[in-house]
């Protein structure tokens, strides 16, 4: 990523946000997922208590007046069905967590995404890295609220299964026609969004 002194890294207990001051929403986040991880968030009770990041500057952050009446949802980049433990969970609900989504696309499509993933890392036989963000593609994007948060036109999801030697890319629109498609290539990611978030020798 290019320095700028609005990037900012907050590590949680269960994944790692880079948090961009000028949109108020995460670069990406990443997390760690295995089988274990994932049963013991079946057993973790869902809290719904969102609240502002208090360790971003009050100018760089979102706070939970931005997203009322705004037309879009909180969307969870780290997902909180993700979470095995009651402070992972809480924790998921950091609006530093959050881009505005469209309440379609999010509840529908971007959910059967998380649940597939989900479902691929239950198989897999070790460690799985997935990195979630948005894209703002189009010039300046739309804002909502005070802070001015912006809105992203598409959300990606990065899959790595370092045993298997395998890499995808979920690409979806933030919008209410958003379906399911098939992922792309990570170096068609790489292309689309000049991120390079995995090691140099996966494609």
């Amino acid at each position: 990523m290019p320095a700028s002194p609005t990037l900012r890294e907050l590590c949680f207990s269960a994944f790692a946000i880079l948090h961009n001051g000028q949109t108020r929403t995460p670069v990406f986040v990443a997390e760690r997922l295995n089988r274990q991880w994932l049963e013991r968030a079946k057993g973790v009770q869902r809290t719904d208590r969102f609240y502002a990041e208090a360790r971003l500057p009050s100018a760089e952050r979102a706070d939970l007046d931005d997203y009322r009446g705004s037309g879009y949802s909180r969307g969870h980049m780290a997902p909180a069905g993700n979470m095995g433990s009651v402070d992972a969970m809480a924790q998921s609900f950091s609006l530093a967590n959050m881009v505005p989504q469209d309440q379609r696309q999010n509840a529908g499509p971007w959910s059967r995404i998380e649940e597939d993933t989900r479902r691929y890392v239950m198989r897999a036989a070790g460690d799985v890295f997935v990195f979630t963000g948005p894209v703002y593609q189009g010039g300046a994007p739309a804002v909502i609220g005070k802070s001015r948060v912006a809105v992203p036109t598409h959300l990606y999801k990065v899959v790595y299964d370092p045993n298997a030697g395998r890499a995808w890319v979920h690409w979806q629109a933030n919008d209410p026609k958003a379906q399911v498609g098939a992922p792309i290539a990570y170096e068609e990611f790489v292309r689309r969004t000049g991120l390079h978030l995995l090691p140099p020798n996966v494609s």
